[in-house]
């Protein structure tokens, strides 16, 4: 026997079973050679068979005697030691199928989603550079010192001048009610009362209005505390549908320089509005009301 490796695997068999699979392939292919050749060199059919079957026979035999030398010296080569560090040689069986690894497709699809990016880029880029703007990076380190941003002169009003306007708003419409609050400091806050068909909060800042909320006359518009409730919903959905209205006016109608004339135009629009609960709906919330088709849209 030959020295054993520290792999554990017998050098000597190995080259024995080498050999031993080099004649079992020469017996297989004997095997098929005789197959292939057929009845040949005889005379008489019987002469013909009796020869092939008998030369059929002894390479099978062999075939037999080979494979069985095989068996054994496979079984004296022994198995590597699974101490042995095969390191990154084994992570060759690993490898996978050329044609099953998606590399093409996924280098088309960043090169098309790049193409796109710099598409997008360029685009953006020339929107920008149309931008007359005002503050650039060349003009950020002219001042040393940041000059502080003047407040609109309609954002520092009195409360009194406040007052005085939602006065006379209150005056030009004798059909509504307007209460006027300040829970929260300086900024005011409207109770707009509609007949007996809607409740408008109004929350502002100065002279903007910065919310607003419709709901039903016989909702509760006040918390637990007392004060007005500025962020709850109506349990109807038409008076939602409403407060969303009159929120898109708000936010699509402003004069800065004049606030006054939006909040008169905003009151005007709610006194013309005529909402009409149905029979059975005016008690059952999350139901919609049915309005009449004199509705007139909230916020002018």
């Amino acid at each position: 026997m030959a020295d054993v490796l520290s792999v554990g695997v017998n050098l000597e068999a190995f080259a024995q079973a080498i050999s031993a699979i080099q004649a079992l392939r020469s017996s297989v292919s004997r095997v098929f050679d005789c197959l292939k050749d057929g009845m040949r060199n005889k005379e008489t059919l019987e002469g013909r068979e009796k020869a092939f079957i008998a030369h059929f026979q002894d390479n099978l035999q062999s075939v037999n005697r080979d494979l069985n030398e095989l068996e054994r010296l496979s079984n004296l080569v022994g198995k590597p030691s699974e101490n042995h560090p095969l390191h990154n040689s084994g992570l060759l069986s690993l490898d996978p199928v050329q044609d099953k690894t998606p590399l093409y497709s996924q280098l088309l699809q960043a090169y098309k989603w790049s193409n796109k990016l710099q598409y997008h880029a360029g685009l953006a880029s020339g929107l920008l550079n149309q931008q007359s703007l005002k503050r650039s990076a060349n003009q950020m380190g002219v001042s040393a010192k940041r000059r502080p941003k003047a407040q609109p002169t309609t954002l520092v009003l009195p409360p009194q001048y406040v007052d005085d306007v939602i006065s006379r708003i209150d005056r030009m419409f004798p059909e509504m009610s307007i209460h006027l609050s300040r829970p929260n400091g300086t900024s005011a806050m409207l109770l707009v009362t509609l007949g007996k068909v809607l409740k408008v909060i109004v929350v502002m800042r100065s002279l903007f209005i910065d919310r607003t909320i419709v709901k039903g006359y016989n909702e509760n518009v006040y918390t637990e505390d007392g004060k007005l409730d500025i962020w709850s919903k109506s349990n109807y959905q038409v008076f939602q549908k409403v407060t969303d209205h009159a929120t898109t006016a708000l936010l699509h109608y402003q004069l800065p320089q004049m606030p006054d004339v939006v909040v008169r135009s905003f009151m005007a629009g709610s006194r013309q509005g005529r909402l009409v609960p149905a029979e059975e709906g005016l008690g059952c919330p999350d139901e919609e009301l049915v309005p009449r088709s004199d509705v007139v849209h909230v916020g002018g």
